[in-house]
C-alpha cells in the first residue's frame, strides 16, 4: 500500500513526465479586442472640412465630411451627398444631413458629404481659401453645371464628379454599397440637372440614386409644357396643398405664351443652347440618362407660395405656378412621354424647409436605403 507521502510523490512526477512530453493542454490564446469603428465628425467646423483638388492647376473645393475620403473605412456601407441651396449654406446642410442620419440611426456605417459650391463671383460674395475654385454664381450657374468664374475648365458637375470617384476607390471604401446624391431648392436643382447629364453613373461600380427635393425649376427634355388647366390651373395649383396625395391630372402641348417669354426653352430650363458640362451631349443622350437613372422627387404637401427664393422668371412660371405642381408635371411627362420611372413623393406638412423634408421618417427611408 503507498502512503500519502508516497502518493504525493507519484502524482508529482506523473505532472512532471506530462509536462515533459507535452500533454499539458496550452492555455487558450487572447484574442485582441475588435477594432472599434472610427467616430463620425459631426460639426459643420473646420474639423470636419476636408479639400478636393479639381484639374491640374491646383484649384480646390471644399466639403464637410463626417468621415475623411483618403482613410480606408471599411464600416461605411453607405454615402450620403447633400447639396446646398441658393445661399450655398454647407454648413446648414450639413447639419441637416448629419441630424437625420442620427435619426435614421445611420451615422457609423454613412458618410456623409456637403459639398460647398462657394462665389465671389457677381452678387456672390462668398470669402474664398487660397486656391479655392470660385464657382459661377448666375446664368448658367453652380446650378447647372456651369463654368466655374475662376476656371473656365472647370465646371460644378466635375466639382461632384470627383466626390463620386473617390467614393467608388475600394481601396478606400470597400464595403460601400450605394451612393445617393440629394439636394433642396436650389440642391434640388443640381442633383435633376446633374443625374441627366453626369458621365460617371455607369463606370462607378457603386449604384448611384437621386433624390430631387422641391427645385423651382427643370431641364425640360423637350419645348412641350404643362397647360395651365386641372391641376396646372394656377388657383388649382396654389390650392395643391389640400391634398397629400401627387397630383396627376395635368395636360401638355406647345406653350402659348412663347412670343412673351422667347426663352423659356434654353438652358437651364430647358435643352436649348446649353452651356457648361451639359453641352457636351447630344439631346438623346441627355433624355435617355434622364429617364434611365434611378431618382425619386420629394415635393412639400404646402410648398405652394412664392417663398423661399421662388423662381417666378416667365421661363420658370412656363412650367407652372408652384413648385410643387412644377415638379409634379414635370414628372408625369417624363415617366410618360420618354418612358421613365422616376417616383414622385409628397412629404406631408412641410413648406420649403430643407430639415422638415429630410428628417421625416418616409424620406429617412429614401436618403439612407437599406444596404
Amino acid at each position: 500500500m503507498v502512503g500519502k507521502t508516497g502518493l504525493w510523490r507519484a502524482l508529482a512526477l506523473g505532472a512532471a513526465v506530462a509536462a515533459a512530453s507535452g500533454f499539458v493542454a496550452a492555455a487558450a490564446p487572447v484574442k485582441p479586442p475588435a477594432r472599434q469603428p472610427p467616430k463620425p465628425c459631426l460639426e459643420a467646423s473646420e474639423a470636419c472640412v476636408q479639400w478636393v483638388a479639381l484639374g491640374k492647376s491646383g484649384a480646390r473645393s471644399m466639403v464637410y465630411s463626417t468621415y475623411p475620403l483618403s482613410a480606408p473605412n471599411a464600416h461605411v456601407r453607405r454615402a450620403l451627398i447633400m447639396v446646398h441651396g441658393t445661399l450655398r449654406n454647407a454648413d446648414h446642410y450639413f447639419t441637416t444631413a448629419t441630424g437625420a442620419a442620427f435619426l435614421a440611426k445611420a451615422l457609423d456605417d454613412t458618410i456623409v458629404i456637403a459639398p460647398a459650391l462657394r462665389s465671389a463671383d457677381g452678387g456672390c460674395k462668398d470669402a474664398l481659401a487660397p486656391h479655392e475654385v470660385s464657382w459661377s454664381c448666375g446664368g448658367d450657374s453652380w446650378r447647372s453645371g456651369g463654368k466655374a468664374a475662376s476656371d473656365p475648365a472647370l465646371t460644378s458637375f466635375d466639382f461632384v464628379d470627383e466626390i463620386l470617384r473617390r467614393l467608388a476607390d475600394k481601396k478606400v471604401f470597400p464595403n460601400l454599397k450605394v451612393i445617393v446624391v440629394a439636394g433642396h431648392s436650389a440642391g434640388g436643382q443640381f442633383v435633376s440637372r446633374y443625374e441627366m447629364a453626369n458621365r460617371v453613373h455607369e463606370t462607378l461600380g457603386t449604384p448611384v440614386v437621386y433624390v430631387v427635393a422641391n427645385p423651382s425649376s427643370y431641364a425640360w427634355p423637350d419645348a412641350t409644357r404643362p397647360l395651365p388647366v386641372d391641376d396646372a390651373a394656377p388657383a388649382n395649383a396654389v390650392r395643391g396643398w389640400e391634398s397629400e396625395e401627387v397630383h396627376t391630372h395635368f395636360s401638355y402641348g406647345p406653350f402659348a405664351a412663347a412670343d412673351k417669354a422667347p426663352k423659356y426653352d434654353q438652358w437651364p430650363y430647358g435643352f436649348a443652347e446649353r452651356s457648361g458640362y451639359a453641352a457636351q451631349e447630344s439631346d438623346a443622350q441627355l433624355r435617355g440618362q434622364l429617364a434611365g437613372r434611378p431618382a425619386t422627387y420629394l415635393f412639400s404637401q404646402v410648398d405652394t407660395l412664392p417663398l423661399g427664393g421662388f423662381d417666378g422668371s416667365p421661363s420658370a412660371m412656363a412650367q407652372g405656378a408652384t413648385r410643387r405642381a412644377r415638379g409634379e408635371a414635370f414628372v408625369k411627362y417624363l415617366n410618360e412621354h420618354f418612358g421613365g420611372h422616376a417616383k414622385s413623393q409628397i412629404v406631408p406638412e412641410c413648406g420649403h424647409n430643407d430639415r422638415c423634408v429630410f428628417t421625416t421618417d418616409d424620406v429617412l427611408k429614401v436618403i439612407f436605403p437599406p444596404v
